[in-house]
């Protein structure tokens, strides 16, 4: 979908339309933007960025507080969409997946019309637009997905694959984040041609695991299936800082930084989790992970800002800084259980 949160917000309140909204965040500068209208965007803001930037960028931005319930109705109601020209269905958010129309139910015979009738369907149906990539493999479909936004529709057939992954940029690449494409920079790789001329045995040297999935993709091979009933086994985010953290103060805020992030982002797969879990780095790199298993399925940033806290309280800082922080959720599918002592609590420490 197109800038989902704002599309939605900008269809049914036409006071919104064609202006700069953000949703998420706050005027006053607290929080982080969830998605933003391309009005906005063309001032540079962007999802996961502070809302302190967001101001800076465009002061007059009008924020949003979020609707998920809203955003779940449409996202559901797109899914049926789906579910009508095939049965392979990969959800990877609620704005977002993978359809695999090998088989298709309505026997149309075409990925390229069946991607037209679905973008038709949402936009008759929903008044929203979506984006789509059409290619044989799901790596390929994704970044196709993203070339033509806003209402784009991108084919890649399988003899145009090998010329299109040679002159993609390393930073386009789904998985290759900030600093692996720096590094990749470093090393003179800046597009797919470059990164074909390393051997499976190099790529796999300079970027672990990850490497040898990049050998076999730069070269259009993704033998993944589309996988209807994929489960998310944990969400995490993390921030390294420039300037290591002293106090205890300076923690509680970039914490509520992060957990708003984690809030956020769990309401747009629509997970709760129970296990919640505080990663801290020290300035000399050591680093320690404090584990807190609850009694129900959370995803409030209330909740999980009070416990964060709380795990933050069983570490030992010792006139030590911190470089990095970080908060997990998992157990999203896990039977509740009773607690033992009448402590909604469960502590787990691991170093």
């Amino acid at each position: 979908m197109d800038a989902f949160y704002a599309s939605v917000e900008q269809r049914d309140f036409p006071e919104y339309r064609g202006k700069p909204i953000v949703v998420g965040g706050s005027p006053d500068g607290r929080g982080v933007v969830a998605t933003a209208s391309y009005e906005a965007r063309k001032f540079g803001i962007k999802s996961a960025m502070s809302s302190r930037q967001a101001i800076q960028l465009c002061p007059y931005a009008i924020f949003v507080r979020p609707r998920f319930e809203a955003y779940k109705e449409v996202s559901l109601r797109i899914r049926e969409i789906f579910s009508r020209y095939t049965a392979l269905i990969e959800p990877l958010s609620m704005d977002e997946a993978y359809l695999d129309v090998t088989e298709d139910k309505l026997n149309i015979g075409s990925a390229l019309e069946i991607a037209k009738q679905i973008k038709q369907a949402i936009r008759d149906e929903l008044n929203l637009t979506a984006s789509a990539g059409v290619s044989s493999s799901k790596f390929v479909a994704k970044i196709a997905s993203d070339m033509n936004k806003p209402d784009g529709l991108t084919f890649i057939g399988p003899s145009k694959i090998a010329t299109f992954m040679e002159s993609l940029p390393v930073e386009k690449f789904f998985g290759v984040g900030k600093v692996t494409a720096k590094k990749m920079k470093s090393m003179q790789l800046h597009t797919g041609a470059d990164l074909k001329k390393l051997s499976e045995q190099d790529m796999a040297r300079h970027f672990g695991k990850a490497g040898k999935f990049y050998y076999s993709i730069v070269r259009g091979i993704d033998k993944r299936e589309v996988q209807p009933y994929r489960q998310t086994k944990s969400l995490a985010v993390e921030d390294t800082f420039q300037h290591d953290l002293i106090t205890i103060e300076e923690m509680h805020t970039e914490l509520g930084r992060l957990t708003e992030k984690v809030s956020v982002r769990l309401d747009k797969h629509q997970l709760k989790g129970r296990t919640i879990t505080l990663k801290l780095k020290y300035s000399d790199f050591s680093l320690i992970t404090r584990s807190l298993s609850l009694n129900n399925l959370v995803s409030d940033y209330e909740t999980i800002l009070n416990t964060v806290k709380k795990l933050l309280e069983n570490v030992s800082l010792d006139d030590k800084s911190v470089r990095l922080l970080g908060i997990s959720i998992s157990n999203f599918n896990e039977i509740t259980i009773e607690p033992k002592s009448g402590d909604p609590y469960q502590l787990q420490l691991f170093e």
